[in-house]
């Protein structure tokens, strides 16, 4: 028997030595098949093998209820490369709970929770529980083998971002299941139109105040709301409804919780040892060290781990700058330069190069979303070319310009034009995401519509005519739950959304119907989404018209085909407004945020604009538009009728003429 053990010890020691090398040397990306607890059939017997990586350990133990809790019942062996340790286990089987007690080099006694378990106690419970992730039957292989043939640049992405734990709350308070978001959420979000849902973290985490930013359980989805399993079929539910699954990803920092990664083997492991590295002391949290290839390989495996087992579409990478920086959030003579006396963190960027490059090697149709606020270049372009090698940046220069902007009385808002066309200036830079996130509807910042200013009226036509603009912006989008029907109320993460108001007050529930019928109309127009990274999908009208806080613009998509937006910020109507257009011909209004049907006065009553040739906007031809104050139109040109435009090229003499013709004889 002893002979046996010993030989299938042998075997398991072999097919673990090389996925250890490429641990240690930073490339392993697949780790969670390596370390972690899974099952396995030993001499016979079903069980667990458990290994865990613990270099400055004295001793690991497994603990959990099957042993009473006692170190000394399951010791650990060493690994071959002398740093991990491995034990098997018989008898065990899933949602048994467990934790390593590692004994450190000073004789402390730690108990941890796996850095790679993938399930876990309900908190304020913090063991690790043992789970098998295989098995789960994926109804979304039609929806995963399209995406895989899609262009994302050129594609519409309209993004709802939602805290999960907020969204709804049952009667009691509780949380509602994934069970239960898969069979409300998913289809409210299609109902609404959007293209894709970000969900905040969904890793595990302890302190609730966090919203999830603040991780335990990397591997493990929050128990709060029900097992992995039930997690996949809220993402396959999506799916199946032709909804991409984005993940809000944080591998910039963790906390200091006694069974997290926090000083993991009884000095710091995860964590950077450098003392000016070491910490981000107003979180109050650790930051990850990149210099070190195991940690390399643990955040780099977990990105993938998400795509490969949970089949999300994308990450949301939190607080990229923090990252990027050695100065951040710091003060002069609390950080150290790199080696070329600059205040670049080096690691972290290679390691953010590292991760893309092995996301997008395995994951092709993989959306790689950088929250980096500052002006760091080349975020969206590949190594190769020292960029960072994400695919899509949000964008908050624009969020924050606009935000101060709709802030204003619009009587002081022509003073402030610039931050409507400024973000042009750099709009094609990187592949950009137009977010207004869950940052900017809490803490006294108040809530989308709150932010507006004016009577209660106002206030709503304030919030159709900024998302008209949004809508047409060049940039993919992102909008926080509860802006939609207008919640007065600041986001609070102790609540689910007051979604009475859309079915008790007309203004909200009329709201809530634009958003619908936008959402939808954005992705049935190409021109709004096609061509995001370069001037041929954008063209000024009206830039300057500061006095009458109007700008107006056109937007194209590859056919030539165009919708041009007309946005009014000001609090006045402005009758008789003269715009000049790109071609002669008829235009018809095709959206209007100030119809009746979604709140708005219904001041526009016609439908069809004739260019005459009068210039304006240094165009030869205009249209004049009785634009109504807080609005935003969207006009489409009509096609001509073949017949007339051939009976308008022929002269008296019965001799047909050309543009170009008249355009050679006009005078000089």
């Amino acid at each position: 028997m002893l002979k046996k053990e010993n030989q299938a010890n042998d075997v398991a020691g072999n097919m673990t030595d090389f996925p250890l090398y490429l641990y240690h040397h930073g490339k392993n990306d697949r780790i969670y098949d390596l370390f972690g607890a899974h099952k396995e059939v030993r001499n016979g017997e079903d069980g667990y093998v458990f290994r865990v990586w613990a270099p400055h350990a004295r001793s690991v133990s497994v603990v959990g209820d099957f042993n009473e809790w006692k170190p000394e019942c399951n010791v650990m062996q060493r690994m071959v490369d002398g740093e991990s340790f491995e034990l098997f286990i018989p008898g065990l089987k899933q949602y048994d709970t467990y934790k390593y007690c590692i004994t450190a080099a000073d004789g402390r006694q730690l108990m941890k929770a796996d850095p790679i378990g993938f399930h876990t106690e309900t908190p304020p419970a913090t063991a690790s529980k043992l789970y098998e992730l295989d098995g789960y039957a994926w109804q979304d292989a039609d929806y995963m083998a399209a995406i895989g043939k899609r262009n994302i640049f050129s594609s519409p992405m309209n993004i709802y971002e939602v805290n999960l734990l907020s969204w709804k709350r049952h009667e009691d308070g509780n949380y509602y299941s994934y069970l239960d978001l898969a069979r409300e959420l998913v289809p409210y979000v299609k109902e609404m139109g959007y293209t894709h849902v970000e969900f905040m973290p969904v890793t595990e985490f302890p302190f609730e105040g966090s919203w999830g930013y603040q991780v335990t359980g990397y591997y493990a989805v929050t128990s709060r709301m029900g097992t992995p399993k039930d997690f996949m079929h809220l993402v396959d539910e999506f799916h199946r409804a032709g909804i991409g699954v984005i993940l809000d990803w944080v591998p910039a920092h963790f906390p200091k919780d006694a069974q997290g990664l926090y000083e993991f083997d009884g000095q710091p492991l995860y964590e950077s040892s450098q003392w000016d590295r070491m910490e981000h002391k107003s979180w109050g949290t650790r930051r990850f060290d990149y210099g070190r290839n195991e940690v390399l390989s643990f955040l780099i495996s977990d990105a993938c781990f998400f795509f490969d087992k949970y089949h999300v579409d994308g990450l949301r990478v939190d607080a990229v700058a923090s990252m990027l920086y050695l100065d951040y959030d710091k003060r002069p003579g609390e950080w150290v330069p790199n080696i070329y006396g600059e205040n670049k963190n080096l690691e972290a960027i290679a390691f953010l190069r590292k991760l893309n490059e092995a996301v997008f090697l395995r994951f092709p149709y993989a959306l790689m979303i950088a929250e980096e606020s500052t002006a760091w270049g080349l975020v969206t372009k590949p190594g190769s070319v020292g960029g960072l090698g994400f695919n899509f940046k949000w964008n908050m220069g624009w969020m924050n310009d606009m935000l101060s902007y709709i802030c204003l009385n619009p009587y002081f808002r022509s003073y402030n034009h610039s931050k409507l066309t400024f973000s042009m200036m750099y709009a094609f830079s990187e592949n950009y995401v137009l977010p207004i996130s869950h940052d900017e509807v809490v803490y006294g910042k108040c809530s989308l519509i709150n932010k507006m200013p004016g009577t209660y009226e106002e206030k709503f036509a304030g919030v159709r005519s900024f998302l008209g603009y949004m809508m047409a912006h060049p940039g993919k989008k992102l909008n926080f739950m509860g802006y939609e029907f207008g919640q007065f109320k600041e986001w609070d993460y102790h609540e689910g959304l007051e979604f009475f108001l859309r079915n008790t007050y007309e203004l909200h529930g009329k709201l809530s119907l634009m958003v619908r019928e936008l959402n939808n109309f954005y992705r049935m127009m190409p021109a709004l989404y096609e061509i995001e990274d370069s001037w041929d999908g954008f063209e000024w009208l009206a830039p300057d018209d500061a006095d009458k806080n109007i700008v107006a613009f056109a937007r194209r998509d590859r056919a030539g085909n165009e919708v041009i937006a007309i946005v009014c910020f000001s609090g006045v109507d402005m009758p008789g407004y003269r715009l000049g257009v790109p071609r002669r011909g008829k235009y018809k209004l095709v959206f209007n945020t100030d119809d009746k049907k979604y709140g708005g006065d219904g001041k526009i009553t016609r439908r069809v604009f004739t260019a005459a040739k009068k210039p304006s906007h240094g165009k030869a031809y205009s249209i004049p538009v009785d634009m109504p104050k807080l609005t935003c139109l969207y006009l489409v040109r009509e096609p001509e009728d073949p017949a007339k435009t051939k009976t308008a090229g022929k002269t008296s003499k019965g001799k047909k003429t050309t543009a170009a013709a008249t355009a050679a004889k006009s005078p000089k």
